[in-house]
Order: C-alpha cells, then sequence, then structure tokens
C-alpha cells in the first residue's frame, strides 16, 4: 500500500483527492508496483500533485499501475536515492539537476547563480533547447529524464545570527548547501562558507549551530519548518532550483509502451500543476513566514551578480558545462560573465 498521508495544506490550496490510496472500488492486484521517491515534506506541493497523479494513473490504467511515494528522505540521502534508482531499487526519482549532477554534469546548468529573473526566464529554458539537451544527457547515464520539470523555486537566504544584506555579510557565514560542487563554489564566490548537508539533516545542523543559515524556496523553509532554526530572511533570489522527474531505463521499459504514455502524459501533466502551485505558494509564504517570526529583507541583487562577475566564477563553470549548453543558457538569460 502506498504509505502517504495527507495533512493541511495552505488554506484554498488542498488538492481534491490527492491522496495515494487508490480509488474504493474492488481491483486485481496491481501488475506494477513502482516505487517513488523525494526528499520533500508530504505536503510539499511536489508530492501532493504526485499523489494525484498515481491516483489518475492507477484509473487509467484500470489498476495496474500502482505508484508508492516516499517523501521527507524516507529511503535515504539525495546520494543513497539516487543510488537506488540506478540499481532498480526505485522506480522514479525526483531531485534537483545540481545534485544528479553527480551522474549527469550538465543537469547542474539550471542553477547557475543569477541566471534567471524570472519564471518566464526559467520555463524557456527548461521547456527548451537546453531541457531537451539535458534530458539527452540523462539518456546517456541509462536515466529517463521526463520532459516538464517540476519547480522548487527562487532560492533565498536565510540567518539565525544576522541578515545578509550585501556580498559582505558573507564572509565567515557559515551556510548549509545540499552536497553539490556548484552550490559550493557560487558561495564560495559570494565570500561564504559553505557546508554541504544533506537536507534531512538541516533541521538539526541549524539547531546545533553546525551551519548559521541556510539557502532554500520559500515553500521548503515552510514546509520543512526551518523558521524555528532561522530568525532572518534575505530575498537574494540568488538561484532557480528545479526537480527533474527520473525513471530507471529498465524497469519503466519493461512496461507495455501504452502504460508508459499514460505514465510520461499523467506526470508531465501534474508537473505544469505543480509549477502553478509552487508560484501561487511563493507569492503568498512571505506572510505566513512572517507570521512564524521570520524577519525579511529586501536586497540589491545586482550587488551578489557583480561580486560573481568580479570572481571566476561564470567563466569556470561555463568551461565545465562546453559552449554549446552555455549558449544555450544564455539564450535565456542573457550574457552572464
Amino acid at each position: 500500500m502506498p504509505i502517504i498521508t495527507r495533512r493541511r495544506f495552505l488554506a484554498g490550496s488542498a488538492l481534491a483527492g490527492a491522496t495515494l490510496a487508490m480509488p474504493g472500488i474492488v481491483r486485481a492486484a496491481p501488475e506494477f508496483t513502482l516505487k517513488f521517491a523525494n526528499i520533500m515534506p508530504v505536503d510539499h506541493p511536489l508530492n501532493t500533485r504526485m499523489a494525484e497523479a498515481s491516483k489518475t494513473i492507477g484509473q487509467l490504467t484500470d489498476g495496474k499501475v500502482e505508484i508508492q511515494i516516499f517523501p521527507a528522505s524516507q529511503l535515504g540521502t539525495d546520494a543513497d536515492m539516487l543510488s537506488q534508482l540506478r540499481s532498480g531499487a526505485l522506480d522514479f526519482f525526483a531531485q534537483t539537476g545540481l545534485i544528479v549532477s553527480t551522474l549527469v554534469p550538465v543537469a547542474a546548468i539550471t542553477g547557475v547563480g543569477f541566471a534567471f529573473s524570472d519564471y518566464k526566464q526559467v520555463w524557456q529554458a527548461v521547456d527548451g533547447p537546453l531541457g531537451q539537451h539535458i534530458v539527452k544527457a540523462f539518456g546517456k547515464a541509462n536515466l529517463i529524464a521526463f520532459d516538464k520539470m517540476w519547480d522548487n523555486g527562487f532560492r533565498q537566504t536565510t540567518s539565525q545570527t544576522r541578515p545578509i544584506r550585501t556580498p559582505q555579510d558573507f564572509q565567515g557565514f557559515k551556510i548549509r548547501v545540499p552536497p553539490s560542487p556548484l552550490w559550493t563554489s557560487l558561495f564560495k564566490a559570494l565570500g561564504a562558507s559553505p557546508t554541504s548537508i544533506p537536507w534531512g539533516e538541516t533541521y538539526s545542523a541549524l539547531q546545533t549551530h553546525v551551519a548559521d543559515g541556510l539557502e532554500n524556496p520559500l515553500a521548503g523553509i515552510y514546509f520543512a519548518k526551518m523558521y524555528e532554526v532561522q530568525k532572518y530572511l534575505s530575498k537574494t533570489n540568488h538561484m532557480w532550483d528545479g526537480f527533474w522527474f527520473l525513471a530507471n531505463k529498465r524497469s519503466f521499459e519493461a512496461m507495455p509502451a501504452a502504460t508508459r504514455d499514460i505514465i510520461v502524459k499523467t506526470v508531465n501533466e501534474a508537473a505544469l500543476k505543480q509549477r502553478k502551485d509552487v508560484e501561487k505558494l511563493n507569492g503568498e509564504l512571505q506572510a505566513e513566514l512572517t507570521a512564524k517570526g521570520l524577519e525579511f529583507f529586501d536586497v540589491d541583487t545586482s550587488l551578489f551578480r557583480k561580486k560573481l562577475q568580479d570572481s571566476t566564477f561564470y567563466g569556470e563553470w561555463k568551461g565545465r558545462f562546453g559552449d554549446e549548453a552555455w549558449s544555450m543558457l544564455e539564450a535565456t538569460s542573457g550574457k552572464l560573465g
């Protein structure tokens, strides 16, 4: 049986019927029982929309496909789940390109610091030539990446010790970052002291002052209750972050083509709905987080971008990603370095 249970979503954004239970009618045992895992909390839009999608897939396949959802790092760290996906212990995994770049390096390119100023640029890039370039790269690694990325949002900076208003405030600042070279490189270039900590260990790391702060989208901060261990939030918008929905190629291609088509179509449709959920949430969550005790600060992002331009950051990553991918990025973002 699927294990997720729905909890309260923000008022007015609950998704009717988005549970992992299959429809209440008698069916034969599923022919394909598939596991999907991720790091996000149960009630994050990634999981509520996938719960809805899994129910739809069950209906459209007459109960032949059951997708079990394992949220909140229940099956281990990012690295653990990526390993399970590659071995076939997991059928589906949703994770940011920066994390899976350990396997597919170019997947991290969507997280280049200050590349995107708004969602229009983001979706032009990931739904266009750059996204297809990354999808092909996953294929070469024997993974199937679905066409539509899921949104995690523009990332902000939080702190327990002091608000981050200028790049100078990053000096000596111990910031938690995910285990990814691009994140580490970005914050070193900004003058901070980044420390890589898996998401499931981040709350306790902040609580025990292993790190002074973190960077994350508002939805992640809200649903993981990071406001309980942070005081300040600076709206740095330093990076857009999204999830690739990945499938183990062997197990996915073991299903009939018609079944695969249903899964791809339904999951991609859910991704488009989830994008709207996250954009709406990020427009509402400042008030929610302020009520929880976080103090918000607007910053001049051009100061931070100039700090990167004055460093070797953009030149280094252009060299790593290659001219072809970088030109696809700049076709949407504009000139970076």
